[in-house]
């Protein structure tokens, strides 16, 4: 069966240097290429085992209150803030 198709130049560059090395004809690689690229779709993928991250306990330092890190973060936020937008020093803020 003959069949008119346009292959892409690179496809075409990479099937015709498979055939020079391996020795066997341009019609042949391409077949084995589309008959391995349709085969894949048949089977199912390998189930690969899923990624685990052990856990183990993590604690806070002595004197670190987990509550109030959120806290930690605003002020560190309203401080850069000032900095960017009003070029003075947090510390230099008689009000804080």
């Amino acid at each position: 069966m003959r069949t008119t198709l346009t292959i892409d130049d690179d496809l075409a560059a990479a099937l015709k240097l498979s055939a020079r090395r391996s020795g066997r004809p341009f019609k042949a690689i391409v077949n084995e290429a589309i008959r391995r690229g349709l085969s894949t779709g048949e089977k199912p993928a390998h189930a690969q085992e899923r990624f685990r991250v052990p856990s183990a306990p993590r604690g806070f330092l002595p004197g670190v209150d987990p509550l109030k890190l959120n806290q930690l973060v605003d002020e560190l936020s309203v401080d850069g803030f000032l900095e960017r937008s009003h070029g003075r020093s947090p510390d230099a803020d008689p009000g804080r």
